[in-house]
């Protein structure tokens, strides 16, 4: 295995949109979300660690969530948990792994990765990465991996290459916003476009020098704390600081401004386990198209359906088509799975009527 392989392992998000199962004090990264008997964080360890020393993974995520990310993952050691003590989007986070990787190994390539995808062919992940690996040891370019699009999807963001260019990996003309649909269609028929995954490589004196460039306040606040990184004074300066970063997406810092990157369409099967309707999609469904997650189910008139529940709970279904059914101890979700972008905003009405600990 190669020593100069990193990964960081992005498991800080809340993932709202999968409220009740998913709340801020245990988020869906953090759960069995297809019922296979393994998390969505460990199901994404075993996956970067086919071809990323474990020692060489660093999972980065709040600080809330520290025992949760050593209980599920009892192979690494509490200096691979990078620990956020604010949350700051992904740009903070990623420049402050980086550096730490820098210290480490200054030959070292990266991977950022979110903890919740699910990608069954990982075989083609690995090949996938590590072509991008060495377009990142050649010079100096920032790597993505973007997905071939199945549908018009108005849920993500889309990269667009340059249809010229008849190399594997290929030059990104520019990165697009999430479309509506008429857009999302134009996309689909111009064939040049794909879906922004958001699994980035690169180099750590790649992205650095570009954070350097792009994002310098960011960098001259992250770079101070290079003596103290990998130490035990690393956690007191970041206390500190970390909270004065500006909160930016790395699309939005690096990204958007830099001149050198390239995409790699993806080779893999890809969900991003976004929404119940994306995980409905990935599941088994019965004959009647209902997707059941731990649950004894008796349908009647009754398709469609997200159904989850505690393990092994009888279900009773009738006259209910294309729902999200979903019970959790003091929690039951009955919801149209037409209207599950709205979840957030259901959330906030329940947190504000009955109180946070039901988030």
């Amino acid at each position: 295995m190669n020593k100069n392989y990193y990964a960081v392992l992005m498991a800080g998000g809340v993932g709202s949109r999968f409220w009740p199962i998913s709340t801020s004090e245990y988020p869906k990264q953090f759960h069995d979300m297809l019922g296979t008997g393994t998390t969505l964080i460990q199901k994404t360890f075993q996956r970067l660690n086919k071809f990323v020393p474990t020692e060489n993974i660093l999972i980065l995520t709040n600080e809330r969530y520290n025992d949760l990310v050593l209980e599920q993952l009892p192979m690494v050691s509490q200096e691979q948990v990078v620990l956020e003590p604010a949350m700051r989007n992904t740009a903070p986070c990623i420049l402050y792994a980086a550096l730490k990787i820098q210290k480490m190994n200054p030959n070292g390539v990266m991977i950022v990765a979110p903890s919740d995808h699910w990608i069954e062919d990982e075989e083609a992940f690995a090949k996938d990465v590590t072509t991008c690996f060495a377009k990142c040891e050649e010079g100096e370019v920032l790597c993505t991996l973007g997905i071939k699009p199945t549908f018009p999807n108005t849920g993500f963001g889309y990269i667009e290459y340059n249809k010229e260019d008849s190399n594997e990996v290929k030059e990104v003309n520019q990165f697009r916003e999430k479309p509506n649909y008429e857009t999302a269609k134009d996309f689909l028929a111009q064939g040049n476009f794909l879906w922004n995954a958001g699994i980035f490589m690169w180099s750590v004196s790649t992205i650095v020098n570009a954070f350097k460039k792009y994002q310098p306040s960011q960098y001259e606040l992250f770079e101070k704390g290079v003596a103290v990184y990998n130490t035990v004074d690393e956690q007191k300066f970041i206390n500190e600081n970390y909270p004065k970063a500006e909160n930016i997406s790395i699309d939005y810092a690096i990204l958007e401004p830099s001149k050198t990157i390239l995409v790699l369409p993806a080779t893999f099967d890809w969900n991003d386990l976004g929404t119940w309707g994306s995980l409905y999609d990935k599941l088994d469904k019965d004959t009647e198209s209902n997707a059941v997650v731990n649950s004894q189910v008796i349908t009647q008139d009754a398709s469609g359906n997200m159904i989850r529940s505690p393990k092994d709970k009888i279900v009773v279904v009738d006259g209910l088509n294309d729902y999200i059914i979903v019970d959790k101890e003091e929690v039951l979700l009955i919801y149209p799975k037409s209207k599950e972008q709205d979840i957030k905003q259901v959330l906030a009405k329940v947190k504000e009527t009955y109180g946070e600990q039901y988030a």
